[in-house]
């Protein structure tokens, strides 16, 4: 069994023109901003004749301060972004994990203490040890990130141009 494929006719050569890419050189954002609008628009515009008056009102206001909204987010030059921007949104993450993951176990304990009295401390880790292990490692994580960005050198602040007088 032979198999190696084998060309058609060897001696012609196709050459495939590819297409060149756009000029419009679309940034995420405003991909985002164009298709988000897209589906948004469609969906008002299905949705507006069949809701009552009140609540087609506030549709339509709620998509156009969408709009507005995203206009502004596109703007935004994802190249002009510093470490020292993401900073504070790097703890926020980090903060996040780690008070959903106590705060979960917290909801995990008020849970089983009263729906599930009758387990023993034993008893309540052996049936519910998956869900433990998963806010814990939440939690872990939040610590991993914010202990990350306690170890990262401060970065330094973008200079200022004071005007001399």
């Amino acid at each position: 069994m032979d198999c190696e494929g084998k060309a058609t006719n060897p001696n012609t050569t196709d050459n495939i023109e590819f297409a060149e890419p756009s000029a419009t050189n679309h940034q995420p954002l405003k991909l985002l901003r164009d298709t988000e609008a897209r589906l948004r628009r469609a969906t008002v515009a299905t949705l507006v004749p069949i809701l009552p008056p009140k609540l087609s009102k506030k549709v339509q206001a709620t998509s156009s301060l969408a709009e507005n909204s995203l206009n502004e987010l596109a703007e935004i030059e994802l190249d002009q972004i510093s470490d020292f921007d993401l900073r504070p949104a790097r703890i926020q993450v980090g903060l996040s994990f780690v008070g959903f993951g106590a705060l979960m176990i917290l909801v995990l304990l008020l849970d089983l203490n009263t729906l599930h009295s009758e387990l023993s401390t034993i008893g309540q880790i052996r049936q519910y040890w998956y869900q433990y292990v998963w806010f814990v490692s939440l939690g872990v994580t939040g610590m991993f990130i914010l202990g990350r960005e306690a170890m990262r050198p401060m970065p330094r602040r973008p200079k200022l141009k004071k005007d001399k007088f």
